[in-house]
């Protein structure tokens, strides 16, 4: 019975990882690329694609890694430019809930393209929803290392100039923003996202305005998530 659940979860969650997919073989493949031009072979962008899986830190990361960057500076770029998960992790509370044994992979493998996906989906009662955000998250990042695995590959065989390669991430995530936006009920969350970071950037400046930034999201998001727990239960 489990078995036809997890094959009924497969069934309904690949249709839905498809345009993930179509976006994840290129990015994977100018990572790729960009790894193999900067001296890294086939292994280490294969490992990093498995056990880091990070989208636009796995970019930084190539950065990092041939400018020998202090190890204090990496951590604390890491935690600003990934400090958006903890946004993601408050809105999955009662998704996650019942995973069990999948919950340590389903928050390991919550990027931006998985949670655009997850966080709106509700399969028929028929399917275990964990099974269905499971096979989601695997699924992409099966789509993310196959990329990066053929980037590596392709950047082997072929030269040609990679200038502003490294912007497809930032593009992709202006495309999901709108998406989000065109898609979504209210837009509280959006404009909360906005405000703060048009705020801090004129407080604290371009180089310095995401920690402040995240800081204060997580601040209105958790009020409002209090608020609202508290209008329910009056």
């Amino acid at each position: 019975m489990e078995n036809q659940e997890r094959i009924r979860a497969l069934k309904y969650a690949f249709p839905r990882t498809v345009p993930v997919m179509a976006g994840y073989l290129v990015l994977g493949t100018a990572y790729g690329i960009l790894m193999n031009i900067n001296g890294f072979g086939i292994w280490w962008a294969l490992a990093i694609s498995v056990f880091v899986y990070a989208g636009s830190l796995q970019y930084l990361g190539i950065t990092f890694l041939t400018a020998m960057v202090n190890p204090i500076y990496a951590f604390l770029m890491s935690l600003m430019l990934n400090a958006r998960h903890l946004f993601y992790g408050l809105s999955m509370l009662d998704k996650y809930r019942d995973a069990g044994k999948l919950k340590p992979y389903l928050i390991f493998a919550l990027t931006d393209e998985t949670f655009s996906i997850v966080c709106h989906e509700e399969p028929p009662k028929s399917i275990p929803r964990y099974w269905v955000c499971f096979w989601i998250s695997i699924l992409d990042q099966c789509y993310w290392v196959a990329g990066t695995v053929i980037g590596v590959l392709l950047g082997s065989l072929i030269t040609f100039n990679t200038t502003g390669l490294d912007f497809a991430l930032t593009a992709l995530f202006v495309v999901i923003f709108v998406d989000q936006w065109k898609s979504g009920h209210g837009h509280k969350a959006a404009l909360t996202g906005v405000a703060a970071s048009a705020l801090c950037v004129v407080i604290f400046g371009q180089s310095a305005f995401i920690i402040p930034a995240m800081i204060l999201i997580l601040a209105a998001i958790t009020w409002d998530y209090k608020k609202s727990g508290k209008e329910m239960e009056a």
